[in-house]
C-alpha cells in the first residue's frame, strides 16, 4: 500500500470500529470490547508505518475535490509532514491504552459500549485534524470532538455535575468556535482556497489582507478547543466525566488540537506582531494562573486538570515565540506524561474510593495496595515537573531556550518582548508546577492515619496500561537529537543556562512544598481535626462508584474536612480560597453574562405571557363573543326568519330609495 492509503485508514479504522459498536452493543455484547480495542491499535500500527515511511522529510501531499462550490474549493486533503505524522502516533498510543484500560475501569458499567464507540469516534476525528490537509475537512472532526467530548464528559448523566459540566464544556467551546469559523472563511477568501499548503503560499507571496483580524478570529476558537485564558474554565469541570475519559481529552484530543493548529498554521499567526503578542499574553497569563489553581486543588483529578491547561500555555507561549518544534515536542512529551497521571489517578481513585487529597492524606498504606500506580505516577510527576532526565524537562527546556533566543533578539519570527513575557513566565510556572507535582505526591501518597479501606485489586489491564505509558514519559526526552530534524531544523536540545536555571528553580520549588508538608504535618499531629482513621470499621457515606462519578468523599464530611497539613495551604496564604475558586472567573462570567440572559430571558418571557398573548387571547375571545351573539338569533323559529328577512329587505329597499334620491 502506498503511504496515503494507509493514512487514510488510520482514521477511517476508528471509525468503523466505532460504528460497529454501536450496532452489536445490543446484540452482541461479547464483540464490544474487541471492536473497541482492535480497530484503535491497528490504526496505532498504521500510524507508526506511516510516520516510519515519512521519515521527516518532504512532505507528503494528496488530494481529491469533493464538490465544486462555484467559488473556494472543498478538497479531501492529506498534509503529512513530521508534525503530523508523529502526532498521530501519540493519539494513537493513548487511545489504544484509554480503550484497554477503560475494559477494566468499566467493566461493570452498563453503558460501557456507547462509551467505548465515543472514544473510537472522538479518536476517528482527532486523526482526521491531525492528517487533514483542508481546512473545511478539518473543522470536520474539530467539531465532531466537540459533539463527543458532550457525551462523554456528561458519561455519568444520573449526576448535575456530569451534566452541567457537559454542557458547559460544549457551549464554552463551541463559543469559541463562531469567531473560529468566520477566521477560516476570512482566511480561504484572501487565499483562495481552503488547502493549507495554498495557505502557506499566499502567506508567503503577502495574499493575506487583514492578517490581525484572521489571527484573532482564529485564536478565539484555539482558546476555546486548548482550554487557555479566558476560556478555560470548562476543563476544570469536565473532571465529572470518567477518568479514561479526562486522560483522552486532556493528553492527545480536543485540548491538543488548538495547539496543533497554530503550529500547522503559524506563519499566518506569525505575519501579525499583534497576534503574536495576544498569543504571548494568553499564554502567560493561562500558565501562571492555572499554576497557582493546581495549588490549591482538593480533587486530584481537577490538580492534573489545571495541570494541563498551564502545559498547554507553554505549548502556546512557544508558538508565541515562533518555535512550532519545541510546541508540538512538549505536545507529544506532555501527551505521555499526562495520559499517565490521569490513568494513574484513575487507579488511585479507584482504591482510595474517593477524588479528594485531604481523604488521602488521612489514609496509611495507600502506597503498598497499588505499587504500579505510586511507581507510575512517580515518573510521570517527575516529568510533569521537569526534572531530568525525564521526558519533560528536555520538551519544557526546548520551549524555554526558544524564548529565550527570541527575547535576545536571536530570532526574528516574534517580537522580542513576546520572548521576555513567555520566558519570565514559564520560569515562574516550572515553580509552581514542582511545587503543585510534590504536593500532589506527598498528599496522595504519604497519607498518616488509619489503615485504607479495601477495595479490591484492579485489574491486570489497568496496571499493565500505566507501565507501557511510563517508558515515553522516561525515554522519549532522549530522543530530542532526532526529533529536531522531523520539524523546522531549530535545535531543540537544552542549553546550559536555560537548564540549569530552569531546574534549579524546580528543585526549589518542590524542597520547599516538602518544607512545608513537614511543618503543617507537625502542627496537624499536634491539632487533629478528625480523620478516616477514626471510623476504620464504618459503611462508606457513598458507593465506590458513586464517590467516583460525583466527587463525594466515600467517608462523608470528615474526609471532605480541610486537611491542616496540606501544604498548599500555607504556601499560598490568603490567596489560597481565591485559587481554589479559580480566581472567581466562573463569577465573572455568571454576573457578566449568565445573569444578563437569564433576566433577558425572564423579560421576554414575561412580555410574550402578558402582551402577545394577550392579542391573541383577545382575538380569541372577541370571536367567541361574536360567536355568542349570532348564537343567540339562532332560535329555530320559522317565522322569526321570515320577519327578520322582511325587515331587511324593506330597509334595504327604503336605503336603496334614499341613495337614488340623493343622486
Amino acid at each position: 500500500m502506498t503511504t496515503t492509503t494507509l493514512a487514510v485508514l488510520v482514521p477511517v479504522l476508528p471509525f468503523l470500529g466505532a460504528a460497529a459498536g454501536l450496532l452489536l452493543g445490543r446484540t452482541a455484547p461479547g464483540f464490544v470490547r474487541p471492536l473497541a480495542v482492535l480497530p484503535t491499535l491497528a490504526a496505532l500500527v498504521l500510524a507508526v508505518l506511516v510516520a516510519v515511511r515519512q521519515g521527516g522529510g518532504r512532505a507528503v501531499d494528496a488530494a481529491t475535490q469533493l464538490t465544486p462550490t462555484g467559488s473556494v474549493p472543498i478538497e479531501l486533503a492529506l498534509h503529512l509532514d513530521g508534525f503530523a505524522v508523529l502526532t498521530a502516533v501519540l493519539v494513537g498510543l493513548v487511545a489504544t491504552c484509554v480503550q484497554l484500560y477503560s475494559t477494566g475501569y468499566l467493566r461493570d458499567d452498563p453503558r460501557y459500549p456507547s462509551y467505548a464507540a465515543l472514544v473510537s469516534l472522538f479518536t476517528s476525528a482527532m486523526l482526521l485534524v491531525v492528517y487533514s490537509g483542508d481546512l473545511m475537512v478539518l473543522l470536520v472532526g474539530w467539531e465532531i470532538m466537540g459533539i463527543c467530548s458532550y457525551f462523554l464528559v456528561g458519561h455519568y448523566w444520573e449526576t448535575p455535575e456530569a451534566r452541567a459540566a457537559s454542557l458547559k464544556a460544549f457551549l464554552v467551546t463551541k463559543l469559541g468556535d463562531v469567531p473560529f469559523l468566520i477566521g477560516l472563511f476570512a482566511l480561504a477568501a484572501d487565499a483562495g482556497t481552503f488547502r493549507i499548503t495554498g495557505i502557506l503560499g499566499a502567506v508567503t507571496a503577502g495574499g493575506i489582507d487583514h492578517p490581525t483580524l484572521v489571527a484573532l478570529l482564529l485564536l478565539a476558537g484555539v482558546a476555546g478547543k486548548s482550554a487557555q485564558f479566558p476560556l478555560h474554565t470548562w476543563l476544570p469541570d469536565a473532571m465529572a466525566g470518567p477518568t479514561p475519559v479526562s486522560a483522552l481529552i486532556h493528553a492527545a484530543t480536543m485540548v491538543a488540537a488548538g495547539v496543533y493548529f497554530v503550529a500547522r498554521l503559524l506563519p499566518v499567526f506569525a505575519a501579525s506582531a499583534a497576534a503574536m503578542t495576544v498569543l504571548a499574553v494568553m499564554a502567560a497569563v493561562t500558565m501562571v494562573g492555572s499554576g497557582l489553581a493546581a495549588l490549591a486543588q482538593d480533587d486530584i483529578k481537577r490538580v492534573l486538570a489545571y495541570s494541563t491547561i498551564g502545559q498547554l500555555g507553554y505549548m502556546s507561549g512557544a508558538l508565541a515565540v515562533g518555535d512550532r518544534g519545541a510546541a508540538v515536542f512538549h505536545l507529544l512529551s506532555h501527551g505521555a506524561f499526562k495520559a499517565l497521571l490521569f490513568l494513574a489517578a484513575g487507579v488511585i481513585i479507584h482504591a482510595a474510593g474517593t477524588n479528594s487529597l485531604a481523604a488521602m492524606s488521612r489514609m496509611r498504606g495507600l502506597t503498598s495496595r497499588i505499587p504500579d500506580a505510586y511507581w507510575t505516577m512517580t515518573v510521570a510527576l517527575l516529568a510533569l515537573a521537569a526534572i531530568p532526565p525525564f521526558a519533560g524537562f528536555f520538551s519544557k527546556e526546548a520551549v524555554l531556550v526558544a524564548a529565550e533566543h527570541t527575547a535576545l533578539g536571536d530570532r526574528a519570527v516574534a517580537p522580542a518582548g513576546a520572548g521576555w513575557i513567555v520566558l519570565v513566565s514559564g520560569l515562574l510556572t516550572a515553580l509552581l508546577t514542582a511545587a503543585y507535582a510534590t504536593r500532589l505526591w506527598l498528599l496522595a501518597f504519604r497519607g498518616r492515619g488509619a489503615e485504607a479501606p479495601e477495595h479490591g485489586r484492579q485489574p491486570i489491564a489497568m496496571n499493565a496500561v500505566l507501565w507501557v505509558l511510563a517508558v515515553p514519559s522516561l525515554a522519549f526526552g532522549l530522543t530530542v537529537g532526532v526529533i529536531g530534524d522531523w520539524f523546522d531544523g531549530y535545535a531543540l536540545t537544552p542549553t546550559v543556562t536555560t537548564a540549569v536555571l530552569s531546574t534549579g528553580i524546580a528543585l526549589v520549588g518542590g524542597l520547599v512544598t516538602y518544607g512545608a508538608w513537614r511543618h503543617t504535618t507537625a502542627v496537624a499531629a499536634r491539632h487533629p481535626l478528625g480523620a478516616v482513621a477514626a471510623h476504620p470499621e464504618a459503611e462508606p457515606a457513598v458507593s465506590e462508584a458513586e464517590a467516583i462519578a460525583t466527587h463525594t468523599p466515600a467517608y462523608g464530611d470528615i474526609a471532605s474536612a480541610p486537611d491542616p497539613a496540606d501544604p498548599g495551604r500555607l504556601l499560598l496564604g490568603p490567596l489560597h480560597r481565591h485559587a481554589a475558586a479559580g480566581f472567581h472567573v466562573d463569577a465573572v462570567y455568571s454576573a457578566a453574562f449568565v445573569r444578563p440572559v437569564r433576566a433577558a430571558a425572564r423579560l421576554v418571557s414575561f412580555l410574550d405571557r402578558e402582551v402577545v398573548e394577550t392579542y391573541v387571547r383577545g382575538a380569541g375571545n372577541g370571536t367567541n363573543l361574536l360567536g355568542q351573539a349570532v348564537r343567540r338569533a339562532q332560535t329555530g323559529n320559522v317565522q322569526t326568519y321570515l320577519s327578520a328577512l322582511l325587515a331587511g329587505s324593506v330597509v334595504l329597499a327604503i336605503a336603496a330609495v334614499l341613495v337614488a334620491a340623493g343622486a
